[in-house]
């Protein structure tokens, strides 16, 4: 079973070397990238059904020692993201199909380097190779975002590489700290040792400000939205579903597991937590295009996520693992729908748009679907995450907290209700000839599309439709995960079965 939890991240990694020496063969890269995310959706499949009673798995690579080894641990948490990763990973490769994206030479494999890193970083047991697993992520990723496009996305490639160098460095810096006062890195040997040592908790601090840069809590937000937008789309897609979700994750996790909750804290949490949730929407509203809508909610959607950490309860945690796992898929979705429109007319601007859906109906559902799940409507899945949160909030009498996320939650409406209603409802602009996508420079600068012919073919839209069906599974049929959400929360909680998973005593 151990070696289940390397599969993950040496899998990717070795057909991405495969593949890296035939570059732009579309038909040895399409069916070879698709097959490795399939695997490692399996995988963590097998992991989820092993972990989902509240085990852990750990291993220690070539049996070296506790210090030197890399050590790898699966919990219900991290098997649950790895799944999550896999399934939106697939999704965007049938997407990059469709686009002929993955006939570029290198984007396949680099989406294999840029998957294996976040799920290594899922299942890292310490912070140095947690470090080291997020720049096998980070790095490929810089080339995504940078190559095959313009001025505007080499200023967007610039802006993200730079502040998540920095972000790297002062990480690095912190790791560095932590040995420094503890004598190791190794989270289980470091579980709830901040309470005890002030030095500690600084240190701490210092690796918690480099996750919520590369998490884009705000006020350290402002990356994002000024890069992902200028991705090509299925790119944008993957950040978002994998990305930032690794800094959501990795939180997560320190928090609970050096700080022990962080109860004296916690109300700095919170603070970030409605910061990040208001300056979202707010962004998301004042925003033209559908990508830069979408970028802005990317960030207000980890707010209720932190909310959740804040309170820190069982219900609290439980409802945001949940809200997180069903985020990733409704975030994929909508992207992979603004990535159809952008492929099939040249442009996402919603006042270049109009009319989507009397052509693509398929589109049109998959975005009212993942739309009304995002501002968090019955009976979608998430407004079974919200719901929880604000309930969870309430039994701590959480009154503010909770009174900011409702109104959150209608913000994110009226944004989706402004998506459709020009985009998919409106009325088509006048017909001109469509930018071609790699001719794509900003969101607002592009030509306006003809809306006469449909170019959204069904490969484009089926991803965004599956994703979107599967948050309308989620809501009715919510059961089977939050009950994974229970156990990881617990194992938050309560991280002894880890510690001596990892530890071995």
């Amino acid at each position: 079973m151990r070696v289940l939890l390397v599969l993950p991240i040496v899998l990717p990694l070795a057909v991405a070397g495969m593949l890296l020496a035939w570059p732009g063969r579309a038909a040895l890269h399409r069916p070879a990238g698709l097959a490795t995310n399939a695997a490692v959706l399996a995988v963590g499949g097998v992991l989820l059904a092993n972990t989902g009673g509240g085990d852990v798995i750990a291993t220690r690579i070539g049996d070296w020692p506790p210090g030197i080894a890399i050590s790898l641990a699966a919990d219900a948490l991290s098997a649950l993201l790895v799944t999550t990763a896999a399934a939106v990973g697939l999704a965007c490769g049938v997407f990059a199909a469709g686009a002929g994206d993955d006939r570029r030479p290198y984007l396949v494999p680099l989406v294999l380097m840029m998957s294996a890193g976040a799920n290594g970083a899922f299942l890292a047991a310490d912070l140095f190779n947690l470090f080291v697993l997020v720049e096998v992520m980070l790095v490929p990723s810089y080339v995504l975002l940078t190559t095959g496009g313009g001025r505007e996305r080499v200023t967007a490639g610039r802006i993200y590489v730079t502040v998540n160098l920095l972000a790297s460095t002062i990480f690095l810096a912190g790791v560095g700290l932590v040995y420094a006062v503890a004598g190791t890195v190794d989270l289980a040997e470091l579980a709830g040792a901040a309470a005890g040592s002030t030095a500690l908790a600084i240190a701490g601090a210092v690796v918690l400000l480099a996750l919520a840069v590369k998490a884009a809590v705000v006020p350290l937000h402002g990356w994002l939205p000024r890069s992902y937008p200028y991705a090509p789309p299925v790119v944008t897609a993957l950040f978002s579903g994998i990305l930032t979700k690794v800094g959501v994750y990795a939180i997560l996790r320190i928090v609970a597991m050096l700080y022990d909750g962080a109860p004296a804290q916690r109300w700095v949490i919170g603070c970030a937590a409605v910061v990040t949730m208001v300056v979202g929407v707010l962004g998301a509203l004042g925003e033209t295009a559908m990508r830069a809508v979408l970028s802005f909610h990317m960030v207000s959607q980890i707010g209720y996520i932190l909310l959740g950490l804040a309170l820190f309860s069982p219900a609290g945690l439980t409802a945001a693992i949940f809200f997180l796992v069903q985020y990733i898929v409704v975030k994929a979705a909508l992207l992979l729908v603004a990535g159809a429109t952008v492929v099939g007319y040249g442009t996402d601007a919603l006042d270049r748009l109009g009319g989507l859906a009397a052509n693509h109906r398929l589109l049109a559902l998959a975005f009212i679907g993942a739309a009304l799940s995002l501002a968090g409507m019955p009976p979608f899945s998430g407004f079974v995450g919200k719901f929880l949160i604000l309930q969870a909030a309430a039994q701590q009498a959480a009154y503010p907290l909770l009174a900011v996320a409702v109104m959150v939650s209608l913000g994110t409406l009226v944004s989706m209700i402004k998506i459709w209603d020009a985009a998919f409802w409106g009325e088509p602009p006048v017909a001109a000839r469509s930018a071609a996508p790699d001719q794509i420079r900003t969101p607002d600068q592009i030509r306006t599309p003809d809306p006469v012919r449909p170019r959204i073919g069904f490969q484009l839209a089926a991803p965004a439709v599956t994703l979107a069906a599967v948050t309308l599974l989620l809501g009715p049929a919510a059961q089977p995960l939050l009950d994974l959400a229970a156990v990881a929360a617990a194992g938050l909680l309560d991280p002894s079965a880890y510690v001596t998973a990892v530890t071995g005593r």
